[in-house]
């Protein structure tokens, strides 16, 4: 049985010394026997294998039956997806008036906290609004709040609806808005594609990728691209993308790209799977299903094929209102 190691620091503890013991400790590079963890004041101060001699006054606590790992890490959540159950709402119709960002700031640690219940304590948050997940991040990092450790996007680029497309410039000063306001990373939406929708269409060129990824980098922000389609996941290969999020029927030569330029692909193959799970809670049509339940297998068959070839792959959950606590799959 694995327990996530870093978790039992997160959580409101008396000011105190622990000592958890562990009949095994993966440390992410070698597996040590007989661990103990050394916990002051919430934090980790030192981690030793063999008959280790426990300071006075300290609590031991015998984990024995246990295997310590470090805390997860999910490289895509909404974490500022929040729905309470209120009777005769659902997660995409939620009662109006929508709550404002103070409230949502309040309630959307709800779902922080069942992140960290599941073992990570360390989350790429790739969509949210109104800032939001900006005052999270910090209030985390300063004591404020208790949650996972966030990195942060912001709300996404993605290409206008209808009208004239935006110039490059444009898609330029986006980036500069976003990096301005905060941004630990720059989200960009290359397709359609979420929730019931599986549609694959590439809604942004190379070109508008490659101003976008160009701009952010200059700024020293890392690009995320979603692309639920082969051509938006090749695009934005090539356009320097320093991860890639869903993605079906990814050819050879775009994973062989992928391992030449170190890009690290986030399949997301779980969140499909909670929303067939899911689909009377989110009433969705019926003939929705069997093409989200194709994608799911798709991306299996994708990515059995990116690990055979050497591509850097990352667990995403892309959790959403009531899939917190289910991600790690």
């Amino acid at each position: 049985t694995a327990l996530g190691l870093l978790m039992l620091t997160t959580t409101a503890q008396p000011s105190t010394t622990k000592a958890l013991r562990f009949g095994h400790l993966w440390d992410g590079t070698r597996l040590m026997d007989n661990a103990t963890v050394l916990v002051s004041d919430n934090k980790i101060v030192a981690v030793s294998s063999g008959n280790t001699k426990v300071p006075a006054g300290a609590e031991e606590i015998d984990l024995r039956k246990y295997t310590a790992i470090p805390g997860l890490i999910d490289l895509h959540t909404h974490i500022t997806y929040y729905w309470d159950h209120a009777e005769g709402t659902k997660p995409l119709r939620q009662a109006t008036p929508r709550r404002t960002a103070d409230q949502l700031f309040e309630a959307a640690f709800d779902n922080a906290r069942k992140t960290l219940e599941t073992g990570v304590t360390t989350i790429r948050d790739l969509g949210a609004s109104g800032g939001v997940d900006y005052r999270m991040r910090d209030a985390v990092n300063s004591g404020q709040k208790v949650g996972p450790r966030m990195f942060v996007a912001s709300s996404g680029l993605s290409a206008p609806r209808g009208g004239t497309p935006n110039t490059l410039d444009q898609w330029r000063q986006a980036v500069a808005t976003r990096v301005q306001a905060g941004s630990d990373w720059i989200k960009v939406y290359g397709s359609r594609g979420s929730f019931q929708s599986v549609d694959t269409t590439q809604t942004l060129t190379f070109d508008e990728m490659k101003a976008i990824v160009d701009a952010s980098h200059a700024a020293g922000k890392p690009v995320a691209i979603h692309s639920y389609g082969a051509s938006g996941v090749h695009d934005a290969v090539l356009a320097g993308a320093d991860s890639v999020e869903h993605g079906i029927e990814v050819d050879d030569a775009t994973f062989k790209e992928m391992v030449k330029r170190g890009t690290v692909w986030v399949p997301t193959i779980d969140h499909n799977r909670y929303y067939v799970d899911s689909k009377d809670e989110y009433q969705f049509a019926p003939d929705t299903i069997p093409p989200l339940q194709d994608y799911i297998q798709k991306n299996f068959e994708a990515t059995a094929r990116a690990f055979k070839a050497g591509v850097k792959l990352g667990l995403g959950s892309d959790a959403v209102y009531s899939g917190f606590g289910q991600n790690t799959g």
